[in-house]
């Protein structure tokens, strides 16, 4: 282990969005942090602030459009000034700002830990204390605008629980993301939002929960729900090869199930080449098909990668989607720009992407659309 990461640092953490998040869908590289025990007051608390978000934006879908904009340049306004002052804030803006983001951080991980603590109990009477913990933890916020579809907002959030009394292979996960993604287990190099592709809330996002199991090392079996309480399974094996010093593939095969999909399979094969500690190369390749199909869903990307430490990550790619069976087999190509950095310690990450596609829709000619995208992320 300690070798793979001397060898390649480019791409580990948040480095390698084509290889390290692929790894586990639900583990979007991430430092575990150990459950910590609350007081009764900071669980309820988060679990009050929890459900009052939710309930305000389902009676107003517009809510997270009218938040995430001012948010979003506030964060960036104020991160640009003071580097470019050099003038340090004072103690009352830091306390503001220590308030409102660490409170509604706590607030976040307090909900998680009492959920955790709720659904531990339901298999038995080991506290959850006694070794469980919240790990990958993640909520996003996502501001895209798109040349031919204009402006979208979305949030996705996540979380795994190791409860004891699911013993040591067991683990729960919640969350909310792209229905179709995550019941095909599609790489992240894929995602509608990584690929700055508008979606339709109502549509395509969808709440999740479910129990997964680790039959061996490299395979596990997940089972769970999504919206409606629809049903869906997944067996999900992964290996990784080193080829050399320097490079090294990974093929991740899953097999799932859905009331509607029948059975489908997502295959991924991915290489990567470290040029030197900071620079390497990554080529992604993805696809899915399933009993309803009978066509692949195919998407490729070729990249560089340069880090510069410390999450901060400039990355530039080629990238090609397609459907078989279509009368155009390619459904998409282009270029995409991505900057990583911290904005705020080191558990809320930004991500900045610009890029430009040549999309085919239906029958017209093909078109070309400019993109831009903006994404935090806060890991708890």
């Amino acid at each position: 282990k300690n070798k793979r990461t001397n060898l390649h640092p480019a791409s580990s953490n948040r480095a390698s969005p084509g290889l390290r998040k692929s790894i586990q869908l639900e583990c979007m590289q991430t430092s575990h942090h150990p459950a910590v025990r609350i007081g009764n007051d900071s669980a309820k608390a988060g679990t009050q602030h929890g459900f009052a978000v939710l309930e305000a934006i389902q009676e107003d879908p517009t809510l997270i459009k009218r938040i995430a904009i001012p948010l979003l340049i506030g964060l960036l306004s104020s991160g640009a000034q003071a580097a470019g002052s050099g003038i340090k804030p004072g103690a009352d803006a830091l306390h503001a700002e220590d308030g409102l983001l660490d409170t509604s951080r706590h607030h976040v991980r307090g909900f998680s830990l009492w959920l955790g603590e709720t659904v531990n109990d339901w298999f038995g009477d080991r506290p959850f204390e006694d070794g469980g913990k919240v790990t990958h933890g993640r909520l996003g916020l996502r501001t895209l605008w798109r040349q031919d579809n204009g402006w979208d907002t979305g949030v996705r959030f996540r979380a795994r629980f190791e409860l004891p009394n699911l013993k040591d292979r067991a683990y729960l996960f919640i969350g909310r993301q792209n229905e179709r993604e995550l019941v095909t287990d599609q790489s992240e190099t894929f995602t509608r939002e990584q690929q700055l592709l508008l979606e339709r809330r109502r549509d395509d996002q969808t709440g999740f929960a479910g129990l997964g199991v680790a039959l061996r090392k490299n395979l596990d079996f997940r089972v769970g729900v999504r919206g409606s309480l629809k049903a869906y399974a997944q067996a999900r094996y992964r290996k990784q090869w080193a080829l050399s010093d320097a490079d090294r593939i990974e093929f991740r095969e899953t097999v799932f199930w859905t009331t509607r999909d029948k059975f489908g399979s997502t295959t991924s094969l991915d290489y990567e080449h470290a040029f030197n500690p900071r620079l390497s190369l990554h080529w992604n390749n993805s696809a899915t098909i399933s009993q309803i199909t009978d066509d692949f869903a195919w998407g490729s990307a070729l990249g560089l990668f340069r880090s510069f430490g410390d999450d901060r990550m400039l990355s530039g790619e080629l990238l090609v989607t397609g459907e078989t069976g279509k009368r155009e087999n390619i459904g998409e190509y282009g270029a995409r720009m991505k900057w990583v950095q911290p904005v705020y310690r080191d558990w809320l990450i930004g991500e900045f992407l610009v890029g430009h596609f040549w999309p085919q829709r239906e029958e017209r000619e093909r078109e070309r659309s400019w993109a831009a995208g903006v994404n935090l992320e806060m890991r708890f």
